[in-house]
C-alpha cells in the first residue's frame, strides 16, 4: 500500500542528516557537566548546537536554554509568572488567547482554579487575536502575555510585533508559542521584540524529546527545573548530548533552507486546497487565508465527522488529523475552531492536513484522487 504522511504539524520525520549527526554523536560518552576531556569533547558539541539554535531565531547563544521541547518550556514560562505573583508582584494577571495549545490553556487553567488572574483574548473568523479587545486587556497589572506564533490547527499566523509593542508599552513581559512556526515562517526574535520564545526539535525534522527555551538577555527568569547547575543554573538536568546534536543539525538545516522550504509548502498547500475545494461540496477553509503557516490546511467536510474520513484516509495509507496531536482520543470538537466562530457540526468535520518537506505533488494528486470518493461515500452513509 502507498504512504502519505500529511500530519507533520504532529511530529516531523527526523531528517537524514540529523539521523547521521546524532549517530556519529553516539561516541560522544561524556557527561558535558565533567571537567576531563571526555566532558569537554560533549560539551563543545552542545554549544555547536547551541549556537546554530539561536542563530535560527536571531538570538544570541547565551539566550538559549535547552530542554525538553515546547510543553516544557511554556510550562516553565507560567510557573515563573505563578512565583512571581506568590513573591508580591505589583503586576498580578496573565494575558493569553484562546486558541493557544493545550501546554499553555491547561496550565492557565490550573492557575485560575488556584486564584490567579488569566484573561483570554477573542480572535476573529480567522483565528486571527481581536487586537482592539487585547487592548482593552491591558493594564499596569499585567505581568505576562503569551500568544503563539502559528497555530497547530488552523495554521493563522499572530502579529507578534504588534503584540509584543503594546504589550511593552504598558510594561508587561511577552512569551510566544513558536513550537509551529519554526522552519515555516522567518522567526525573529529580536525583530518580534519577545522576552521568551519557546521551540521543539520534532517540529522541524529534529528528534523528540528535545527543545529549547529563548530568554532575552536581561528578561527576568527564575529556574523552574531545580537540582543541577546545568545550562548556567537555569535547567537542571544530565544533558541530553545526542538529542541536542540532533537539534543543532536540524536548526542548521533550517538555517541552508532559508525561504525555499516554505515557498515549496505553500504551492503544495495551495494545490491541495484547490483541487479538494473545487471537487467536494460543501467545505469550508478554515484559518486564514494568507496569514497562514505554509504546510498547513483545515478543511471542514460537512455533513460527516472528521474521525470518520482520517479513517478512511488510513486505509488508504494517508496520514492526516483532526486537531491537535495533544487531544487526540478526545471526543470534543476543537476549541481553536469553536473559538472562530465556526458551528459545532462544521468543527466535527474537519481534517487538519500538515505538508512538510518531504511531500511531493505526486502524494498531493493521490490525495486528490482519494478524498471526493471517500467523502461522497461516508455522506450517503450519515443520511440514511
Amino acid at each position: 500500500m502507498r504512504r502519505v504522511y500529511l500530519d507533520n504539524n504532529a511530529t516531523t520525520q527526523l531528517a537524514p542528516e540529523v539521523i547521521t549527526a546524532m549517530q556519529e554523536s553516539l561516541a560522544l560518552y561524556g557527561n558535558a557537566s565533567s571537567m576531563h576531556a571526555f566532558g569537554r569533547e560533549s560539551i563543545t558539541a552542545i554549544e555547536k548546537a547551541r549556537s546554530s539554535v539561536a542563530q535560527m531565531i536571531g538570538a544570541e547563544a547565551d539566550e538559549i536554554i535547552f530542554n525538553s521541547g515546547g510543553s516544557e518550556g511554556n510550562n516553565t514560562l507560567l510557573a515563573f509568572a505563578k512565583e512571581l505573583i506568590d513573591e508580591g508582584s505589583k503586576r498580578n494577571r496573565i494575558v493569553t488567547s484562546v486558541v493557544e495549545h493545550p501546554a499553555i490553556i491547561e496550565p492557565c487553567q490550573a492557575l485560575e482554579k488556584g486564584g490567579y488572574k488569566v484573561d483570554y483574548i477573542p480572535v476573529d473568523r480567522y483565528g486571527r487575536v481581536d487586537i482592539e479587545a487585547f487592548k482593552s486587556l491591558l493594564g499596569d497589572d499585567l505581568l505576562l502575555v503569551s500568544v503563539m506564533a502559528g497555530n497547530n490547527e488552523t495554521g493563522t499566523i499572530q502579529d507578534i510585533e504588534t503584540i509584543t509593542r503594546l504589550s511593552k508599552e504598558v510594561g508587561a513581559l511577552v512569551h510566544t508559542d513558536a513550537v509551529q512556526a519554526i522552519g515555516k515562517m522567518v522567526v525573529d526574535v529580536k525583530r518580534w521584540g519577545v522576552d521568551y520564545l519557546s521551540l521543539s526539535g520534532h517540529k522541524f525534522y529534529g528528534p523528540k524529546g528535545v527543545g529549547a527555551l529563548y530568554v532575552r538577555e536581561g528578561a527576568p527568569f527564575k529556574t523552574f527545573m531545580k537540582g543541577g547547575h546545568q545550562e548556567d543554573g537555569r535547567r537542571a538536568g544530565t544533558y541530553n548530548t545526542t538529542s541536542i546534536i540532533g537539534l543543532g543539525r536540524a536548526a542548521e538545516l533550517v538555517i541552508e533552507e532559508g525561504n525555499r522550504e516554505a515557498q515549496k509548502l505553500w504551492a503544495l498547500r495551495e494545490k491541495l486546497r484547490e483541487g479538494l475545494t473545487s471537487t467536494i461540496e460543501n467545505t469550508i477553509v478554515n484559518g486564514h487565508p494568507v496569514e497562514c503557516l505554509p504546510g498547513t490546511l483545515n478543511i471542514s467536510f460537512g455533513g460527516i465527522e472528521g474521525e470518520s474520513i482520517l479513517l478512511m484516509l488510513d486505509l488508504e495509507g494517508i496520514a492526516v488529523s483532526t486537531g491537535s496531536a495533544c487531544a487526540t482520543g478526545s471526543l470534543e470538537p476543537s476549541y481553536v475552531l469553536l473559538a472562530t466562530g465556526l458551528p459545532i457540526e462544521m468543527a466535527h468535520s474537519s481534517i487538519r492536513f500538515s505538508l512538510g518537506r518531504y511531500n511531493s505533488e505526486d502524494e498531493i494528486d493521490y490525495v486528490l484522487e482519494k478524498m471526493p470518493p471517500i467523502v461522497k461515500r461516508l455522506r450517503e452513509i450519515s443520511i440514511r
